[in-house]
């Protein structure tokens, strides 16, 4: 069982592969988001980072919606899946693969997986009997329905019941490995309440469950038994394998296991657990293939304290959602406000509008704009001509950011998105607070032309520090403040990040270069109103 190695210089991350029923909703886009930025962080630290997304498209569940919609299922999964590709667009989303389960070369890398379980003895022919519960793609327990036989996650479809002949992988078998597995790496399962979850699971006993469906037309065929279709989520979770092909490489479980295996972060909401924490690895033990690092299940959102519902009709739509109030906007309230890992509430009223007005316009866009007019009043348009060195180490915003970027960077990596932000605006607000109190107006006045450089370099450097380490969530401000410093960075371009921004440079206090030409003081971020009349759907 494969340990976490610190010191290589690649990262893999994936997404799910979010099921193609329909176009994307906001909980796929958050963790897009989330998988997005610390790709993003991750760059930043000089890795060579790929990060996977994609669609999952077969099953009897898009058999049913594609029907139901007058089209073929390859139809149907074409027109969702570039609806994903463009709210990616949308949303500045650098993925590096995206896994379509449809494809020739995903089909090779099934069969050869299958194979290798098959030859293992993990695979036997049984008479499968249970509740059924086509959306979740999953057979239920009595004891796990609701009231009228309906799924908890589906309270609104009755499930069905099923009798036949099925293949069967030995799950069981693996109780003891994934037990061992568990206790030798406590990390495996994050966070804590979802480790949890999973031993409590696993405690009661491994069942048995069936890898493939009888009369759903819409998938692989069992390659024992064409007769039989392959179950959608043991084809799926090779996805992630899948994609690490390179566009050019034979689809062998050799060439996609070359390089970038085992995944170090698989992001998942909490609803598909149990698939990659019990299911998978066991799959993996089976095949004879190393484990992936890092299995990451954060919460629901919901919308001002209610579950999303269509039926309620308080569903968000993301597309919608960057039109009216942008990328960045939507990027950084749901990094910041939402605890990765818990349950976190959409209120575009109360929550949303003032907190992007109050972090993103109030402190960081005016801290900006305010010390860049000085500047050019008072420095000619340039960096004052001193270093970091020259400022005191007891200057309140030095203290603050010297040891920031570790602080970031260690939430970074635990994905704790919200200690990250609020560490940052603990820099902008002092910086706030530093130049009232510090009154440079007064000190030039005074003649005091060298106290008037140092007081402008540490807020224009903490400015700096705070764009750079909140760029993996806010991109498009964080380059617009550094061009407005005089800097031609795009941390857009991963070429770019990866060569000439090395983390352990510029996430240090103090290294903004003296007498540096500074930009045209503008706006970084508009303020945001609120249009009373409909939803954000609507506008």
């Amino acid at each position: 069982m494969n340990s976490i190695d610190k010191n290589k210089n690649t990262f893999a991350v994936t997404t799910p592969l979010y099921y193609v029923n329909d176009l994307p909703h906001i909980g796929s886009a958050y963790t897009t988001i989330a998988a997005d930025a610390i790709a993003r962080f991750q760059r930043l630290r000089g890795k060579s980072v790929l990060l996977i997304t994609g669609t999952d498209e077969h099953g009897q569940k898009i058999e049913r919606t594609a029907q139901s919609r007058g089209k073929s299922p390859k139809e149907h999964c074409d027109e969702i899946a570039v609806g994903f590709q463009a709210l990616w667009q949308q949303l500045d989303i650098q993925y590096d693969r995206f896994s379509r389960t449809t494809a020739p070369k995903h089909e090779a890398i099934v069969k050869q997986f299958f194979q290798r379980v098959w030859d293992k003895g993990d695979i036997y022919q049984s008479q499968q009997k249970g509740w059924y519960c086509v959306s979740c793609e999953e057979f239920k327990e009595e004891r796990e329905l609701l009231e009228g036989r309906r799924c908890a996650l589906h309270p609104n479809k009755e499930v069905e019941w099923r009798d036949e002949q099925n293949y069967f992988f030995r799950l069981s078998k693996y109780q003891s490995q994934l037990e061992a597995l568990y206790q030798k790496r406590p990390d495996f399962i994050q966070p804590q309440s979802r480790r949890n979850e999973v031993l409590n699971f696993v405690n009661q006993g491994l069942q048995d469950f069936s890898i493939s469906r009888v009369n759903v037309q819409w998938g692989f065929p069992v390659p024992v038994d064409p007769s039989q279709t392959i179950y959608v989520w043991f084809d799926a979770l090779l996805g992630y394998v899948t994609a690490l092909l390179d566009p050019d490489s034979e689809p062998t479980l050799e060439n996609a296991l070359s390089k970038w295996w085992p995944i170090d972060l698989h992001l998942i909401g909490k609803d598909i657990l149990r698939f990659h924490a019990v299911y998978w690895p066991a799959m993996l033990l089976s095949a004879g293939l190393p484990i992936p690092y890092r299995v990451f299940g954060h919460g629901f959102i919901t919308v001002d304290g209610q579950k999303m519902s269509k039926t309620l009709g308080n569903t968000i739509d993301p597309v919608a959602l960057v039109k009216r109030y942008g990328t960045d906007a939507v990027r950084y309230y749901f990094m910041k406000e939402i605890e990765f890992g818990r349950d976190g509430d959409f209120n575009e009223k109360e929550r949303f509008i003032p907190i992007l007005n109050a972090d993103l316009a109030n402190d960081l866009g005016n801290l900006l704009n305010r010390t860049l007019n000085m500047a050019r009043k008072y420095c000619g348009g340039t960096v004052p001509n001193i270093s970091g060195q020259d400022i005191p180490a007891e200057n309140t915003l030095k203290v603050i950011g010297s040891d920031l970027g570790e602080k970031v960077a260690q939430a970074y990596e635990a994905l704790a998105f919200t200690q990250a932000t609020e560490a940052i605006l603990t820099l902008i607000r002092a910086g706030n607070k530093y130049i009232d109190e510090q009154a440079p107006w007064t000190l030039y006045k005074q003649g005091k032309l060298e106290l008037v450089e140092q007081v402008l370099y540490a807020v224009l450097e903490s400015v700096r520090l705070a764009a750079y380490l909140l760029s993996p969530i806010i991109p498009n401000i964080s380059n617009d403040i550094y061009r407005q410093l005089g800097f031609d960075t795009n941390f857009n371009d991963k070429t770019q990040i990866n060569v000439s921004a090395p983390f352990n440079i510029h996430a240090n206090w103090g290294t903004l270069p003296s007498s540096q030409t500074l930009g045209e003081p503008r706006p970084v971020f508009q303020k945001l109103e609120l249009l009373e009349t409909g939803s954000s759907e609507d506008k």
